[in-house]
């Protein structure tokens, strides 16, 4: 009876230090002493737990060496050991009271520690087993009785008991880590503000988690949702970040063609790899240059969309795992990057929609709830929890008195110290508090199918209110509401972020003027009110007359300046319930929402043209801007928006041919001639890909010795079925679409080559003079294309002159004059075309280092007969030779004009007196006359 309660004390003393948290190796020791002291006759006990591998491994026991080994260098491997597999599949122990008579044990550990006796237990509760004790002895057998057996057994029992509080210890924990770990995640990452900032911070916690540094993350293209780019690495890879780049950039890597890529995409799952060669899947090219030996790939997934890819790549060995529980906690971070990026690529885009709201806030409080719950189990958990948490959390009673809060309530809501909340009503910070007839504080709890937060405005101390998004969730026990838990979050950025994308949604960003959308929907509404109630309305459509030229001479900055001055001046000028609005480019259209009469249309453009009738001043440059105006009306030219604002489009079209600054009523006959001008410009597109241009060449001739000197390349348009176009009938329309780049880029290679071949053939003298529009001379690449040219086709550069017109040499003075200087620097002439039509003030000829003037047509015209011009022409000759410069009269049809041209000095002729435009060969007939 006294061994008895002895062992029911000790199994006591023992269940009282396993229950007081001790930790696993200190409460088995006790077993183990236990055991060793219950059984005198024991030489040794030990405790092996279960390894990765399917063996068990000694963990503590008595005596602590057996043979000069320590006992966690004894493995018991099953495969070898049939008794210790026997116990693990019946979970029930075995005694062998003389092992030589049998085959079970391990004759290995038998034979090395001449074991006599053995008794094996499974460290088992609950049906799950947790691990093997031996008890052996190499000296005289142990003879154990059932009775000891099973005191044995209790004390096993208790062993396992530990092990199992030891093991939910560490996976609670584990689990509060991990929770802990994603609340930083997406606390830290609901800080960033830039995409790198949110890679980066993706990259650090992905790093913690796998150990492993290599991660990059790949995006869909947010324009051709087809490609993937690589978009970022981490900072701590062993890549830089520019070898990476250049690498993908090198490779050429077809994404749409990569299997893992595409598998990822379209299943919306990871994949892990753990060995690339072996696999199909991978481009193994790709994987040799990088050193990529295993990968492990997660999408980027927001609202339903993947937005693209994070790979983590082992670089050092194959085949290499990582645990589940990090793989799950890494595609965690993933998940909660994933909704911020797709946010701030949103924010970059600044699309017309606010993106929907993601459910991260009530997966978080979710989580956070059950936590709570936890915590009235766990103890310190709920204080680190709740004082770690970004958002804010204070717990209500059924009174609405605040129970509790953490740090992040208290700072938000603008107190010192937590004190000041607690045990006060809640009625303050909230504007619209409940409560029930009872008096009880009764929220509005969403229910399970729509759990999504709400938004509302919270009172601080100082009594501001500030927008926030809360959840309120209770708090239950025993099926019934103790309480309620708050938590919220600050959204007073993204508030205004929201509010400052919906203005750029609905207004233009140069003019502040309400944009094509808001216009529709103004449109939309205008229109249904006209409908009810019987009225008429009218749409204006302005389009800026030569607008593109201002941009092309003074910059696109300061058309822009251009634009909101214009604007300004319709707002000052219209009344207060027209809408006016900046369509793009340089269009603009007026809503007038009800007029009497298509005069009151009439007379409102009008009143528009009046505010063009005044120059701009801008940055102290004076400016004339002219318009062209098209009107439609409701509901004579159109029931909906659609037709109302075409119509008007084609009205305006019409205006701008009537020399512009003029305004046009639509008329249905508009149209076909609108038409007309679609396809004209259609088959201008299409000239150059089907080779419907053509270059004539008008010679220049001296007066003096009645010889071709030269000849300038002009661009003829043979349109099917139109027959040939003459330059003045397309070059506009070139110029607007910017065709003119590549077609002054043809017609100045068709030339240099037409010269040099007419070099070859015995004319080493003739030099072809090639006109430059704006478009052509701005372009950053001008020189070297010249330089090209002239290389490809073997001219020589003093052969080439390139005649630019007065304006474009006056504006833009200091690039302009670097630009000429470069081009001579390659030998390449330059004359100014049409001069004495731009500019009064002459002085910058001498900054400019230019060739030739050339006199324009306007002023041969009426020679000798009208005085004006004459001295216009006199001037220009006289200015020239003092300048020492050539110069060359352009548009002579006369022998009058010629004899007076020569008279006063000027022998270099060009016009119809002497030739009109001709085809290569024809030019090459006209020199040869010369030599006959």
């Amino acid at each position: 009876m006294t061994n008895e309660q002895t062992r029911y004390s000790r199994l006591a003393q023992i269940t009282k230090l396993i229950n007081t948290n001790l930790e696993l190796r200190e409460a088995l020791k006790h077993v183990v002493t236990a055991i060793s002291e219950e059984i005198v006759s024991c030489d040794s006990v030990g405790i092996y737990l279960p390894q990765e591998d399917g063996t068990y491994r000694g963990f503590v026991g008595k005596p602590e060496l057996i043979n000069g080994m320590s006992l966690d260098m004894h493995v018991v491997d099953t495969t070898h050991d049939h008794l210790a597999k026997e116990v693990i599949d019946t979970k029930e122990p075995i005694y062998i009271p003389d092992t030589s008579k049998d085959s079970r044990p391990d004759r290995r550990a038998v034979e090395a520690f001449g074991i006599k006796s053995l008794l094996v237990l499974p460290m088992a509760y609950e049906d799950e087993l947790y691990g093997l004790v031996f008890l052996f002895d190499y000296g005289i057998p142990m003879n154990l009785q059932p009775s000891e057996i099973e005191s044995i057994e209790a004390y096993v029992n208790m062993a396992a008991v530990a092990v199992r509080n030891a093991n939910n210890l560490t996976k609670k924990e584990s689990l509060i880590a991990d929770k802990q770990l994603l609340l930083n995640v997406t606390r830290e990452l609901s800080l960033c503000s830039t995409l790198q900032e949110v890679m980066d911070k993706c990259f650090e916690y992905l790093g913690e988690v796998l150990g492993n540094s290599n991660i990059g993350a790949h995006l869909l293209d947010p324009v051709a949702h087809q490609h993937i780019n690589p978009t970022s690495l981490s900072k701590d890879s062993d890549w830089s970040e520019e070898d990476w780049m250049q690498t993908h950039r090198h490779l050429d890597v077809d994404f749409k063609k990569d299997l893992v890529f595409q598998e990822v995409l379209s299943t919306k799952k990871s994949i892990f790899i753990p060995d690339t060669v072996n696999d199909s899947r991978p481009n193994h090219e790709a994987c040799h240059r990088f050193g990529i030996k295993g990968m492990y790939m997660i999408p980027l997934i927001a609202t339903g969309k993947v937005l693209g890819t994070v790979a983590i790549v082992n670089l050092k060995e194959k085949n290499y795992t990582y645990p589940d529980s990090a793989m799950q906690l890494a595609e965690s971070i993933v998940d909660a990057t994933a909704p911020v990026l797709s946010y701030l690529l949103y924010i970059e885009k600044q699309e017309l929609i606010i993106s929907e709201r993601t459910s991260e806030l009530t997966e978080k409080n979710n989580e956070l709830e059950r936590l709570l719950k936890e915590v009235k189990h766990i103890g310190r958990e709920k204080e680190l929890i709740l004082n770690s948490a970004g958002d804010g959390i204070f717990g209500l009673d059924l009174n609405g008195m605040i129970t509790f809060c953490n740090p992040s309530a208290t700072n938000l809501l603008g107190y010192q110290h937590e004190q000041e909340l607690i045990g006060h009503s809640s009625h303050h910070i909230f504007p619209n508090c409940m409560l029930d007839e009872s008096g009880k504080f009764s929220p509005t709890i969403s229910s399970e199918n729509n759990k999504g937060a709400e938004e509302e405005y919270f009172h601080k101390k100082d009594g501001h209110h500030f927008p926030v998004e809360f959840v309120i969730a209770p708090q239950i026990e025993n099926k019934e509401t103790v309480g309620y838990v708050v938590t919220f979050k600050d959204i007073t950025n993204r508030k205004q972020m929201e509010e400052k994308i919906k203005y750029h949604a609905y207004y233009d960003s140069i003019t502040n003027l309400p944009n094509r959308v808001l216009f529709q929907d103004r449109l939309h509404q205008a229109l249904k009110y006209a409908e009810l109630y019987g009225r008429n309305l009218g749409v204006l459509f302005l389009d800026l007359d030569r607008f593109k030229k201002i941009n092309d001479t003074f910059g696109h900055t300061f058309g822009d300046k251009v634009l909101k001055k214009i604007a300004d001046c319709l707002l000052h000028a219209l009344p207060k319930e027209t809408t006016v609005s900046r369509q793009g480019g340089d269009e603009f259209i007026i809503l007038l929402p009800s007029i009497q009469s298509k005069q009151e249309a009439k007379d409102c453009a009008r009143e528009v043209l009046q505010v063009f009738s005044d120059a701009l001043h801008i940055n102290g440059q004076e400016v004339s801007v002219k318009t062209s105006i098209g009107i439609s009306i409701f509901p004579d030219n159109g029931m909906n928006s659609e037709q109302l604002i075409k119509h008007a489009d084609v009205a305006m079209y019409k205006a701008k041919k009537l020399s512009g600054n003029q305004f046009q009523l639509y008329d249905p006959e508009l149209e076909d001639r609108t038409v007309e001008s679609v396809e004209f410009e259609n088959d201008l597109y299409r000239a150059l890909k089907n080779d419907e241009l053509t270059a004539v060449y008008q010679p220049k001739y001296d007066s003096l010795k009645n010889v071709i000197v030269g000849v300038e390349a002009l661009l003829r348009w043979n349109r099917p079925n139109k027959g040939v176009i003459k330059p003045r009938d397309f070059i506009p329309l070139a110029e607007e679409t910017g065709l003119i780049i590549p077609m002054g880029e043809w017609i100045l290679r068709k030339a240099c080559a037409q010269t040099k071949e007419w070099h070859n053939q015995g004319f080493e003298h003739m030099a072809v003079s090639v006109n430059l529009s704006p478009q052509q001379f701005n372009q950053e690449e001008l020189v070297a294309n010249v330089k090209q040219i002239l290389e490809d086709t073997e001219l020589p550069p003093s052969c080439l002159e390139l005649e630019l017109t007065e304006n474009l040499i006056i504006h833009n003075t200091k690039k302009t004059l670097n630009v000429i200087h470069q081009l001579r620097e390659l030998g390449v002439k330059i004359s100014i075309d049409d001069f004495g039509t731009g500019y009064s003030s002459l002085g910058y000829l001498k900054d400019f280092p230019v060739d030739t003037l050339k006199i324009d047509k306007t002023f041969i015209d009426e020679l000798p007969e009208n005085p004006n011009n004459a001295a216009i022409t006199n001037t220009i000759i006289t200015l020239a030779n003092s300048l020492q410069l050539d110069v060359i009269a352009e548009g002579v049809e006369k022998k009058e004009q010629v004899e007076y041209l020569n008279a006063h000095g000027c022998h270099l002729i060009q016009g119809y007196y002497f030739s009109k435009p001709l085809k290569a060969e024809n030019v090459m007939q006209q020199m040869y006359s010369q030599y006959l």
